[in-house]
């Protein structure tokens, strides 16, 4: 029985390595920023790193978030998302358990309108903070992050519709994360000035996975063995710092006072304690390799 279930496991293996894998991916609006740009990246560097054939190709519908999801679970039309991580939704789907953006998406900044930043300029500690109302997107998972945290969120079901109301002051900020708060203020379209809170910031350990379907073993594992191995050689971190250095320097973290969130809405098997896996606050720039005399 054991040497039967070995060679089954080779074949697998062996199979799997000559496979030509296809794989599609929900489409993106056509006013995609690097936080949809770079997992496409990231997962062809880990595909790249197993040797394999594969087809990386979008979807032929445009799919939100929450329809990605759904067709994922269902086994139809794509066979790969990524978002953050719930229990719910490891217990939906099959996730790889590599934080995709090193947590960084757990790492908030303040947009607030230039009118309003008086109100944060006395801002000393969490509980000051906790006394202004954050909007939010209606079923983001950060919203109950930031309710169980003791913050009475504003929600709103669109981002646009979101910075609107920031624009309209029927909020007090809008907190977003360093990958993404530099592409959606140069897009907005408020008439009222919206800037990036200068002193402030909210984090919390929060992880955006790949996710396949409960069936794709297969899949979830060559991808993980990818990921790992970018991670090992260093080509991770290289993309990452890449896509992202810029807006980790523009964010002047060292300037700034992060007050430390809870977020129990992390699954158990989280691999909070593997420290080459999450962003840190600093550049871990790596050295140029010295060539051979």
């Amino acid at each position: 029985m054991i040497k039967a279930l070995v060679g089954f496991f080779l074949f697998c293996s062996l199979n799997a390595q000559s496979a030509s894998w296809q794989i599609t991916f929900p489409r993106a609006l056509e006013s995609a920023s690097t936080i949809e740009e770079y997992p496409i990246e990231l997962l062809a560097l880990a595909l790249d790193q197993t040797g394999v054939n594969y087809q990386l190709t979008p979807s032929v519908n445009i799919l939100s978030k929450g329809k990605a999801l759904s067709r994922l679970q269902d086994n139809r039309e794509i066979n790969i998302v990524w978002g953050m991580t719930n229990p719910q939704r490891e217990k939906d789907l099959l996730p790889i358990r590599i934080p995709i953006f090193k947590g960084l998406i757990g790492w908030r900044l303040l947009l607030i309108r230039q009118d309003m930043a008086g109100r944060f300029k006395y801002i000393q500690q969490l509980d000051h903070l906790v006394k202004l109302a954050p909007l939010q997107g209606r079923d983001w998972p950060d919203t109950k992050i930031l309710q169980f945290n003791g913050f009475d969120v504003i929600t709103e079901r669109t981002q646009s519709g979101l910075m609107r109301m920031l624009g309209k002051a029927q909020g007090d900020f809008f907190p977003r994360s360093i990958i993404e708060i530099w592409d959606e203020l140069a897009k907005s379209e408020t008439q009222i000035p919206i800037e990036v809170q200068p002193t402030l910031g909210i984090r919390y350990p929060a992880a955006i996975y790949f996710f396949v379907n409960k069936k794709s073993v297969p899949l979830a594992s060559l991808i993980e063995r990818g990921l790992e191995k970018a991670i090992e050689n260093g080509k991770f971190e290289a993309l990452f710092l890449e896509k992202y250095k810029a807006n980790i320097e523009k964010a002047q973290i060292e300037d700034r006072t992060f007050y430390l969130l809870k977020n129990t809405f992390l699954p158990e098997k989280t691999p909070l304690d593997r420290k080459e896996l999450w962003f840190d606050g600093k550049l871990n720039i790596p050295e140029p390799e010295k060539k051979p005399e």
